[in-house]
């Protein structure tokens, strides 16, 4: 049966865009692993969402065995899972505190 065509909105506040872009970071406790959604975002929020997942992370405490690496920016693709995602650097290094 084929997915349903709902709309994937945009996390920002008060924003009810087509979400375009995932923020995630690989997430493993040594034997699952798995993207940690942050947001799903359009790209005027992008910039807002991105730092705060990068303050998210940062505030995260693991226990022994967990990895977390640091957020990304993925191209959300509809109907895709994550492994197939596109991790998009180009757009990380823009966003990159200074």
């Amino acid at each position: 049966m084929p997915m349903s065509p709902y709309p994937v909105l945009c996390y920002g506040p008060g924003c009810s865009a087509p979400a375009a872009f995932k923020i995630a970071a690989r997430w493993s406790d040594g034997t699952t692993h798995e993207l940690k959604t942050y947001a799903l975002t359009c790209a005027p929020c992008l910039p807002k969402l991105f730092a705060m997942a990068v303050e998210k992370r940062a505030a995260c405490r693991l226990t022994v065995g967990e990895t977390l690496e640091a957020p990304g920016v993925y191209d959300l693709t509809r109907g895709s899972r994550d492994r197939a995602l596109s991790r998009r650097p180009d757009i990380e290094e823009q966003l990159a505190p200074a």
